[in-house]
């Protein structure tokens, strides 16, 4: 039985065949050690085992390459703005870039560890491979597919007929893929730079070429350090979706360009994973790290089962919620295995049945089962299929337990869910803690419940479950605990009353992000004020587990607090569609942590609202062309500012509430408050004396440069939307 995979190159399911017999020859693209890796990343690589693990069961000797990125490929004055990301790290830390590599790279390691990745055979760096990069553009110059332009070498896309086979950027498509600030050395705006000259005040990461001082640019490591440890030509190549171009596009030109044939056989591609609806990345604030799934109380290994459930090919809809629902899966699947290891009465287990056994208990049964397993392994890979016989197996009371514990470890070899370890829980306790289970079921059995309870004391990190059969001991850690707390991960999973009659007078909506103090002074200074029906409704975005602790406290003692809590931040726009799905007042305030107020706010609100204004608060915005806006105190104005922004509920939900993707605060008030203007209503400004504005502390925490980012993708957005709104004289 041959393996079959998707090649991206031919955009077909097609046999791998082995360059040389018996062995895969494998490459993946490896992490740019300059911050902790997310899940979204992460699941490239759980991509890169599961083939590993699977040409390994099929018989194959595999030889695992993954790089390490830890040099910096900008422009000097990228460096100085901080935009060279290692060396940006090893500055605000006071660490040189590599000792910065090293820490992130021991944490990428720890993190695959975590993940039941296995250890690729070499892990290369890029920094201890540069000559060999020279050496590979050198070949290039040399074959009329580079030129050189003051010191840097840039890669002839013209002139490699083949460029664009692999994404399908040719001719319009391969433009409009080009940045659209096009470096003027370039003879093509589609050329790519190999080698980049170091500019003046360049110290860290620099080595000397044939060209000057300079360092390698990003493409070029890989072509050479595959090339090095795998051959001219080898099997695969794996990367997710958004490698495709322009980086495995050059890696092609490159490798390719310099040996003069084809280099991989097989390329591999995973698709992205999505939060939110959008591609998991820090600049979108929706990633998760394994260490934070961990403070989640789950087991990161709940996170490979989840990408077990899709398949590679498919974009993965990530969210805390289907991460939760992944552990429950995964920790039943451990509970089933628990069962027929301890409690079946057949107690034979991995790694493998003795012949009498197999004969037995029908090791017909067992081949069979082994072979579905690999018809869906080989079948492009087809993990949710194997997942299924997994789960179909277990729970089939016609197949002897032993014959299921054999196929569970043999599935487990490629599913790598370490169900092994599963089985060995009884047998691995300590001794003293076994003696505890042994006799904690004796006096369970002569109904001597005050001793069966004493004992439970000695159960040192093991949970047992008393079952009609006996006790079921299992490591406490490999066990789903229950949740202190019940959280959403999106607005939908709250009661949706926007269809519902408006039975307060407010609804003070906050939006929580740590800094518990600034949530209780300004949730406190709303119930001073709050007309006696009003509520104050606040969303939790992901806290700390003492501020979700602390906010809870807060609402017990406040009848008229509400708190919800998310898994993550979901985000300003949607944390506010959140609240406002499940507000009950007429009139809606919302309110930032950093406001206090300090007099009778409501009664002007009312007032201004009722007046005719749409949207009214005390700091208003005022613009003559939509791009530069001053802020106004008083009169009708362009926009009101998110501090304190107050409207009738009706008009937000006909407006469509706020717009879910913005995920930073920054300009979504000017697009509330655009909106509200296009029904015909004004914005209001009623004056600040009757509030007072302390620190923001999400935006001082932030640094210039995230500011600008975060700014600016929503100042874009808001813009598109709504420049051509009316704006004051």
């Amino acid at each position: 039985m041959q393996i079959r995979l998707h090649n991206t190159l031919t955009r077909r399911v097609e046999p791998v065949v082995p360059a040389h017999a018996g062995e895969i020859r494998m490459y993946t693209c490896g992490p740019t050690v300059y911050r902790p890796v997310h899940v979204g990343n992460l699941r490239s690589y759980l991509l890169a085992d599961w083939l590993r693990r699977t040409f390994e069961l099929f018989g194959h000797h595999v030889v695992s390459v993954k790089n390490i990125t830890d040099v910096g490929h900008m422009r000097q004055d990228a460096v100085d703005r901080g935009e060279d990301k290692v060396i940006a790290a090893a500055l605000a830390e006071g660490k040189t870039p590599m000792q910065i590599a090293e820490f992130y790279e021991a944490a990428f390691r720890e993190d695959e560890r975590k993940l039941g990745i296995l250890p690729a055979t070499v892990y290369p760096r890029a920094t201890a491979h540069v000559g060999e990069m020279i050496a590979l553009i050198e070949r290039l110059l040399a074959r009329g597919l580079a030129y050189v332009v003051d010191g840097t070498v840039y890669y002839a896309v013209k002139r490699f007929a083949s460029y664009g086979r692999l994404s399908g950027n040719v001719g319009e498509a391969l433009r409009q893929g080009v940045r659209s600030e096009v470096d003027p050395n370039k003879r093509n705006a589609a050329d790519f730079a190999l080698w980049k000259r170091a500019e003046p005040g360049r110290s860290a990461l620099v080595w000397d070429s044939p060209w000057g001082s300079g360092f390698p640019g990003w493409h070029i490591e890989c072509s050479a350090m595959s090339t090095k440890y795998l051959g001219e030509r080898f099997d695969v190549h794996t990367g997710g979706v958004d490698n495709i171009f322009p980086h495995h596009e050059d890696e092609i030109a490159q490798s390719e360009g310099a040996l003069g044939h084809p280099v991989v056989g097989t390329w591999v591609h995973g698709q992205h994973l999505l939060a939110d609806g959008v591609k998991m990345a820090k600049s979108a604030r929706n990633t998760l790290e394994v260490h934070e799934i961990e403070e989640l109380g789950l087991d990161p290994l709940a996170f490979r089962y989840q990408c077990l459930l899709t398949h590679y090919r498919t974009r993965m809809h990530f969210s805390v919620a289907a991460l939760r629902q992944a552990a429950e899966g995964l920790d039943h699947l451990r509970q089933r295995v628990r069962v027929l290891a301890q409690l079946s009465g057949d107690k034979t287990t991995p790694p493998r049945l003795p012949e009498r056994v197999r004969v037995a208990f029908g090791s017909v049964a067992l081949d069979r089962w082994n072979e579905l397993l690999r018809e869906r392994l080989a079948d492009d890979l087809d993990l949710p299929g194997a997942l299924a016989l997994v789960q179909a197996c277990v729970t089939d009371a016609d197949i002897p337990p032993s014959v299921r514990l054999q196929f569970v470890h043999d599935a487990d070899v490629v599913l790598g869910l370490d169900l092994d370890a599963v089985v060995r829980e009884r047998t691995d306790a300590p001794p003293v803690v076994l003696e505890a289970v042994a006799g904690h079921e004796l006096a369970r059995a002569t109904r001597d419940y005050d001793a069966a309870d004493r004992l439970r004391a000695k159960f040192d990190g093991v949970r047992v479950d008393d079952r009609a059969s006996g006790a079921l001991v299992a490591r406490a850690d490999r066990r789903l605990a229950p949740r202190p707390r019940r959280t959403i991960a999106s607005a939908r999973e709250l009661r949706d009353r926007r269809a519902k009659r408006a039975v307060r007078s407010w609804s003070v909506c906050v939006l929580a992000r740590e800094w518990p103090d600034d949530v209780a002074r300004c949730v406190r200074s709303v119930l001073r004020f709050i007309p006696a029906d009003g509520e104050v409704l606040v969303l939790d975005q992901g806290s700390s587990e003492d501020a979700k602790r602390r906010l809870d406290e807060l609402a017990a003692r406040e009848p008229r607090v509400l708190v919800h809590h998310a898994d993550r931040d979901l985000g300003e726009g949607a944390g506010r569609s959140a609240l406002l799905r499940v507000a009950r007042g007429r009139s809606v305030l919302e309110l930032d942590p950093s406001v206090e107020i300090t007099g009778p706010l409501f009664t002007v609100l009312e007032e201004a609202l009722g007046d005719g204004a749409g949207i009214v608060g005390p700091w208003g915005l005022r613009t003559v062309d939509f791009k530069h806006f001053d802020e106004v105190t008083a009169g009708e104005c362009d926009a009101i500012q998110g501090y304190c922004q107050a409207a009738r509920r009706d008009i937000l939900l006909a407006i469509g509430g706020f717009d879910e993707r913005y995920r930073f605060y920054r300009n979504l008030d000017i697009a509330v408050s655009s909106a509200v203007r296009e029904l015909g209503l004004r914005a209001l400004a009623i004056g600040a004396d009757r509030v007072t504005r302390h620190e923001h502390r999400a935006w001082e925490a932030l640094s210039d440069e995230e500011r600008e980012k975060r700014s600016r993708k929503n100042y874009d957005r808001m813009y598109k939307r709504f420049h051509r709104t009316a704006v004051s004289a």
